[in-house]
């Protein structure tokens, strides 16, 4: 009896790939979400350090420099916790670069990758994570700058707002952060190039002095770039003023980061 032929390898068909729901992208996410959160949890060592450097930068620029800072109208601790909310923030996002590149570097993303799960997804709640992470951070920068003599002078709801904007201005910058470590793949190497960007970006802006004390060439810089309409839109809400202008841009650099560098990092994610 004659055996029967195998079908030759050109003929055989695989099954396609089926789109997975729309729903299928925010339950991926949250569940991601709750795994980054579960291992922040568990590893309090590293909010513990997190939080001590804001308070360090808090106590620093209040005792040591903030004697020789003047700035005339408003009392320099009013003056610098909005900008230590924005640097707060901002550092926060070189931990999603470092989180992502030491996934990368234990297999777990390509684990992530062999799963019938939304790609965006793990990028997308490990970004949540980290806004919920700077949440806390910021809380306690309140704390911390109210025993200091910070006050919000300019009621309630603008508080809120202003808070508000930090954490959606650390979800933009997590994006840059998530591309970042997506490319680089190393920790050292994705926490150095994290810092390369955010220490320029911090300290040539209005953050902890004014603008007009720096030479011509620069005040041009630090008056455009995104710190410092962050800055001048915090401050504006938390102690009052005009803040049209300055929470537009905050919110066009903000929309153009999250656009660029999301789409970027997913890309990156994709590529493998």
């Amino acid at each position: 009896m004659a055996e029967p032929h195998a079908a030759p390898a050109a003929t055989v068909q695989r099954e396609p790939l089926r789109r997975l729901p729309r729903s299928a992208f925010f339950v991926d996410t949250a569940v991601l979400t709750q795994r980054n959160l579960v291992r922040l949890v568990r590893t309090p060592q590293l909010l513990f350090f997190a939080t001590v450097q804001p308070v360090m930068f808090v106590l620093l620029f209040t005792y040591v420099f903030g004697g020789s800072i003047r700035v005339p109208g408003v009392r320099y601790i009013d003056y610098l916790l909005p900008g230590i909310f924005v640097q707060t923030v901002a550092f926060g996002g070189v931990n999603t670069a470092v989180g992502l590149a030491s996934d990368l570097g234990t297999g777990i993303v390509d684990r992530f990758r062999s799963l019938p799960m939304a790609r965006s997804a793990v990028l997308a709640g490990r970004t949540i994570a980290d806004a919920v992470r700077n949440l806390f951070v910021v809380l306690l920068m309140i704390i911390v700058g109210s025993f200091v003599g910070f006050r919000f002078h300019n009621g309630f709801a603008p508080a809120v707002g202003a808070i508000a904007l930090a954490l959606l201005f650390g979800f933009s910058l997590a994006w840059l952060f998530a591309f970042i470590g997506m490319t680089l793949k190393e920790t050292e190497t994705a926490q150095v190039a994290g810092l390369v960007v955010i220490f320029p970006l911090t300290f040539v802006s209005g953050a902890f002095s004014p603008i007009s004390t720096m030479p011509w060439w620069l005040r041009a810089i630090a008056r455009n770039q995104p710190f410092t309409h962050m800055v001048n839109s915090m401050r504006g809400l938390t102690q009052g003023g005009p803040v049209g202008h300055s929470v537009i841009m905050a919110v066009v650099w903000m929309t153009g980061i999250t656009v660029v560098f999301s789409t970027l990092a997913v890309r990156q994610y994709r590529q493998g």
